[in-house]
């Protein structure tokens, strides 16, 4: 049954006749755009007829503010089971959400051992690999053999996320391997585990790396879980690849909303007051470049007054330069985004971009002044068109492929505000080029 077939039934049967089997019977994922199809009070009923285990792996699926909106209107008991018995990872995100005091509340009634690891999840900054690693993980002994560890995973593995994976330590609690459970069906019997990782290129990551940096690793060496340690190479907990397609997805989104101005994390559903607060520097800033632009058409105003077709095709240069910079900008952020930063070869890619902005604007500038030719039949202005596009493409290649680049060596987020740039830089340009070279040779 799909999801709106559950709406459906939830508003014919006004939920009382709606079975705990129904609702059983849906992917947790399903379940959840059900839950965020209906208005508030018709999700806490939802909730409350649900197990609470089916609750919790649906409540973890929803969006971040459905899911803060939802658990702020349950009651706190009910709330607090939820949490509970919620993956770590997935509790923690949603703990973080929460204004202090319900946050409070609602681990004051969790077991202890949960609230102690849900606490110390909480000290970890949400953007780096403690903020997102699930601690559900079965560590083993190094020295247990093949047949002792199947029999502690058949022990454990109920409770855990991630059962694909053992992750073998020493005396110390120091990770010294990783083994699947192919590599224990396999192995020798009575062989200790740590034979089996003896030749082993251990892969892990410190707890402080950021969470982009993590995606980037397990993406790399196709890993379905990265595990991530202390500075004393102690197990804390793992990435897993589910994880890594949402840290994707929201730092793309992320680029997208701050390459022109907006929060980074906004959505439809933030506060208006929180939204115009992220917007209106930027849009501050957005007319302090707009009226550089506009003082440097000022400075032509006589060539304009003098011949007015100047104003209608000065703002084809500048939205060609415009649109020649956003494309190199994109190429330029996606680059960043996909790949460990690489001064390098990065600066290389700026040069890259040039070349094709040489040849881009070659062939634009002939047509348009085969264009300019034949519609005025004056040859100096289609001259003038024609070099003043290969000028100023030729720095919105320029701009769009370092101006990312720039932000990141400063220690800025590469696409923050980077569209707002390259506009300001682009039209000044492709204005004073276009109306100087008009006003000496034209006019």
């Amino acid at each position: 049954m799909c999801a709106k077939d559950i709406i459906d039934l939830v508003e014919e049967k006004d939920f009382e006749g709606l079975t705990a089997a129904e609702l059983e019977a849906q992917h947790p994922a399903d379940a959840a755009e059900t839950i965020e199809g209906l208005d508030i009070s018709d999700q806490v009923k939802f909730v409350k007829q649900l197990p609470i285990k089916d609750a919790a792996e649906s409540i973890a699926e929803m969006d971040d503010n459905d899911q803060k909106a939802l658990i702020q209107h349950l009651n706190r008991g009910l709330a607090a089971r939820i949490v509970e018995r919620m993956a770590p990872d997935d509790a923690t995100d949603l703990l973080v959400g929460l204004d202090d005091d319900l946050r409070q509340a609602l681990l004051k009634r969790v077991p202890e051992e949960e609230r102690a690891e849900l606490k110390t999840l909480l000290t970890f900054d949400p953007d780096t690999a403690g903020g997102v690693m699930n601690t559900e993980v079965v560590i083993l002994d190094q020295n247990l053999d093949a047949d002792q560890a199947i029999s502690k995973l058949r022990e454990e593995v109920e409770d855990k996320e991630i059962p694909y994976y053992a992750y073998l330590t020493d005396s110390k609690d120091r990770l010294v391997g990783v083994v699947s459970l192919r590599d224990l069906l396999l192995a020798k019997r009575g062989g200790p585990l740590k034979e089996l990782v003896k030749t082993q290129n251990l892969i892990t990551v410190g707890y402080n790396v950021d969470k982009e940096n993590v995606a980037h690793l397990i993406a790399h060496y196709n890993l379905l879980a990265l595990p991530v340690v202390d500075f004393g190479n102690r197990l804390l907990g793992v990435v897993t690849v589910d994880d890594v397609i949402d840290i994707i997805h929201e730092e793309a989104s992320e680029d997208m909303q701050t390459m022109v101005g907006a929060g980074a994390d906004e959505t439809t559903d933030s506060p208006v007051a929180f939204s115009v607060k992220k917007r209106i520097p930027w849009l501050i800033l957005n007319v302090v470049n707009s009226a550089i632009a506009a003082y440097v058409v000022h400075l032509f105003d006589q060539e304009i007054a003098t011949m007015a077709i100047l104003a209608a095709l000065m703002q084809i240069v500048s939205n060609q330069a415009g649109n020649t910079g956003q494309q190199a900008l994109a190429v330029m952020i996606r680059q960043l985004a996909m790949e460990k930063f690489d001064r390098k070869k990065a600066w290389y890619a700026v040069f890259r971009e040039i070349k094709i902005g040489i040849l881009n604007s070659m062939v634009i500038s002939v047509l348009v002044f085969i264009c300019i030719a034949f519609m005025t039949h004056d040859y100096a202005l289609a001259t003038c068109m024609a070099v003043a596009l290969i000028i100023d493409m030729l720095v919105g290649s320029l701009s769009g492929a370092s101006i990312p680049l720039i932000l990141k060596e400063i220690g800025r987020d590469p696409a923050q505000a980077s569209s707002i740039f390259l506009t300001t830089i682009t039209d000044s340009i492709g204005f004073w080029s276009f109306l100087g070279l008009a006003g000496i040779f034209v006019i």
